[in-house]
């Protein structure tokens, strides 16, 4: 058997009274890509970490070419060769790209660092993805200049120009629109062929099927199964993922009312160049195109989270937030995809995080009888598994995180639900939960608005879905119209047959 460069040995980890890990084993071939799969809360990210030197295991060890290793940091860990790229960035927004890259590994010439060769080399590892990412990018660019989708890149050039072994990319392409993907799966090619091992963690079955040659299934923080992918199907990774057969029924799509609920006018913001659109109750319009083409600045308009010109109208009535308060007291929530950075205060319990947009229900003296007993009924309907209220959300899994600012906009009754690709790094498992829960608002007259990475995802859930590209609405696609080929014909800027 040919011996792993990396291997996870009877590793555990708990949080509290968490268990994240118990006894979790993983081994890692040199020239291979290798998946770790399991629901959310089964442990994958945990154990990435761990890998990487982010996290110390309470139990168990971990082997680099046989030899027992502990790190004491992730600095530690890429001097061995072992480095990760994550979904939550590290990058520093007020740095150019170039220093991000080779923040603390500059080369240098005694104490001063090489220019030349920095501004050169990246110029080498930027022309890996050049034609995935706007023409100006260049090294002296800003990191606060850049879309989601380019920062997510940069963070992977960053792990690359470490020049490592081993490469753990955790949820690495849940930014990335479908060119960036298939640009970063060629370039992982090449890595393979040349030895490195890449530890490939997406909660995208497409992808784990077209990249990985072998996998390792967690459950309940467990290792439940080592499988060569080419000889499995997704069914039956499936099932070794939640323990049970799962079937993710397609959303079911009443007649929607014909009450006008929303109507936006030529709305402008910095990003976003005289959308107009219309919501009625109960629909579920989807919001489509590549990653970065203002999508989420629609969104965050809306809520007015982002200064805008234009009209908006709800129920025949101007409204102009300036201020997301505006917006909350209209009757607007909104699920950002971003958890970490704009949804869940880490370091607050579950409950305060439940509440936090509705603590003035409650009155001056807080009635935390009543909170408590609201946070508790919306954990119970939304299935958020919790050892308690008090919990820090931070412990939980992230999506039980994303099911938690889920259900604050919902103690809130929100007539309209602006979700900015809510499933974003959420299992398959709990996105069922999420795609039911939809079905159930739908059917109770509230409007959506959905902004998806996953064309699938937009397609299965969506009445009709509008086509953003630069900022502008290029297509909108409904009934037979509405298919995978002309979704990606007009992203992609192509032509789209029988449509204007």
């Amino acid at each position: 058997m040919e011996r792993a460069v990396l291997c996870a040995e009877a590793v555990s980890k708990r949080y509290g009274g968490v268990t994240a890990l118990a006894g979790a084993e993983l081994r890692v071939l040199p020239g291979e890509v290798h998946a770790l799969l399991g629901a959310n809360g089964s442990g994958k990210s945990t154990l990435a970490r761990i890998l990487a030197g982010a996290t110390a295991p309470d139990e168990g060890r971990i082997t680099l070419d046989g030899r027992p290793v502990r790190w004491a940091s992730p600095q530690q860990a890429r001097r061995h060769g072992v480095a990760a790229v994550y979904q939550e960035l590290s990058l520093l927004p007020d740095m150019t790209v170039a220093q991000n890259i080779w923040l603390a590994h500059e080369p240098l010439r005694g104490p001063w660092v090489r220019l030349r060769e920095v501004e050169a080399r990246t110029r080498d590892l930027l022309e890996l993805i050049a034609d995935t990412v706007r023409p100006g990018l260049t090294a002296d660019t800003l990191v606060a200049e850049l879309s989601p989708d380019e920062r997510q890149l940069v963070e992977v050039l960053k792990a690359l120009s470490l020049g490592p072994r081993v490469l753990i990319l955790d949820e690495a392409t849940a930014s990335l629109d479908s060119r960036q993907v298939q640009r970063l799966f060629e370039l992982v090619s090449d890595w393979r062929a040349r030895g490195m091992a890449i530890v490939f963690i997406s909660h995208r079955m497409e992808e784990l099927m077209e990249v990985a040659d072998r996998a390792t299934v967690l459950r309940n923080g467990r290792t439940v199964a080592e499988v060569e992918v080419a000889r499995t199907d997704p069914g039956e990774l499936l099932s070794l993922m939640v323990g049970r057969e799962v079937a993710v029924e397609p959303l079911a799509r009443p007649e929607v009312a014909q009450q006008a609920l929303l109507a936006v006018r030529a709305l402008r913001t910095a990003k976003v160049r005289g959308v107009s659109l219309g919501l009625r109750a109960g629909e579920v319009l989807g919001l489509g195109g590549l990653q970065g083409q203002g999508q989420s600045e629609l969104l965050l308009a809306l809520f007015g989270a982002v200064p805008s010109q234009g009209q908006v109208v709800l129920d025949g009535r101007p409204l102009a937030p300036r201020h997301p308060r505006d917006a909350m007291r209209q009757g607007l929530a909104y699920v950002p995809g971003d958890r970490q950075a704009q949804g869940v205060l880490g370091g607050r319990s579950v409950l305060e995080n439940l509440l936090l947009a509705s603590w003035e229900r409650y009155g001056r003296l807080l009635r935390l009888r009543r909170a408590r007993s609201d946070a508790r009924q919306m954990v119970d309907r939304l299935g958020i598994v919790t050892s308690s209220l008090d919990q820090p959300v931070a412990t939980l899994s992230g999506g039980n995180q994303q099911k938690v600012v889920l259900g604050r906009w919902l103690l809130r009754q929100p007539r309209i639900l602006l979700m900015d690709d809510p499933t974003k790094g959420v299992d398959v498992h709990t996105k069922a939960e999420l795609y039911r829960l939809l079905a159930e608002l739908r059917g109770q007259g509230v409007g959506v608005i959905l902004h998806s990475s996953d064309d699938e995802e937009l397609l299965g859930l969506c009445d009709r879905v509008l086509v953003m590209r630069e900022g502008q609405v290029v297509a909108e696609l409904a009934g037979e119209a509405l298919t995978k080929e002309r979704l990606l014909s007009a992203s992609m800027g192509a032509p789209v047959g029988g449509l204007p």
